[in-house]
């Protein structure tokens, strides 16, 4: 399942900074996830999804559609 937050990045204009600064999560893994050379914890999505003001699905490319 891929993870679509470089997707949410470009879509909000916001660099890898501007994310861990949102999220709480360390830039460098920000970048690892988005650029899908590490999968993101429970933890770490829901970082993400509360500092991006998304929900965790809207993290994942959906098969059903």
């Amino acid at each position: 399942m891929k993870i679509l937050l470089y997707d949410h990045i470009i879509k909000y204009d916001l660099t890898f900074r501007q994310v861990a600064e949102l999220t709480g999560i360390p830039r460098s893994t920000v970048s690892d996830i988005a650029n899908g050379k590490t999968s993101p914890t429970m933890n770490q999505m829901e970082q993400l999804a509360a500092g991006l003001q998304i929900t965790i699905s809207d993290l994942f490319e959906s098969d059903y559609k």
